[in-house]
């Protein structure tokens, strides 16, 4: 994938969600959406698939990999920018989905430019985490499924909370440990200080949530 200056690099995270995504039913026709797009590599793995994507980020710079990739790759998707899902508030999909910064971070607020913005998302992770899951039951088919990728740092539980809250039925569908990159290292005595790991520990547990109505 093409990457631009400023654009969100996919890493672990993206292809533990790319592997669940791969084993997602998808049929010719059915809508995608991609939240975070960052370079685009989900919503152009839907395309590939058959799928009418659907892909926003509030990058102009990730829109524009977007593009650029679905080009390169031959396919077509929709690219919008907005926050979240503020440009298809009124639409529905089949398939939903999202890798949202969820990083813990010692600055309460989101940031509002520069890299920081791909993966801080306040103290506890959760500033995107909290809308996706309160605004993922609007977007969704009456069959549509949502796919969440988040680390085990950013409270697994309380997204399962949410979504069962929204009427949808959510559970753990992929895991993976990995090493700390080198952000989460240099909040490693910070993470340990606020309980979210052991001293000492140097890993993270990424997982993939899968969730449908009830």
């Amino acid at each position: 994938m093409c990457r631009l200056p400023g654009v969100y690099a996919p890493q672990a995270d993206t292809a533990l969600l790319a592997a669940r995504l791969r084993r997602e039913e998808l049929r010719p026709g059915m809508r995608s959406l991609d939240l975070c797009t960052g370079t685009g590599v989900l919503a152009v793995l839907a395309a590939l698939r058959g799928a009418r994507a659907t892909a926003v980020d509030i990058s102009r710079a990730a829109i524009a990999a977007s593009r650029l990739n679905a080009l390169l790759h031959g396919c077509r998707i929709r690219t919008l920018r907005g926050d979240l899902d503020a440009p298809v508030a009124r639409e529905r999909f089949d398939l939903v989905t999202v890798n949202p910064p969820y990083v813990p971070s010692e600055d309460p607020g989101a940031p509002v430019r520069g890299a920081r913005r791909s993966w801080d998302a306040g103290t506890d992770g959760r500033l995107l985490l909290d809308r996706v899951c309160a605004r993922a039951p609007g977007l969704l088919a009456p069959s549509g499924v949502l796919l969440l990728v988040q680390s085990s740092l950013s409270g697994v539980a309380a997204t399962l909370d949410a979504l069962a809250r929204g009427g949808l039925r959510a559970r753990v569908v992929e895991r993976r440990t990995e090493p700390f990159g080198p952000v989460m290292a240099a909040r490693a005595d910070w993470f340990a200080a606020r309980g979210l790991i052991p001293p000492g520990a140097g890993a993270e547990e990424l997982v993939v949530i899968r969730a449908c109505r009830a």
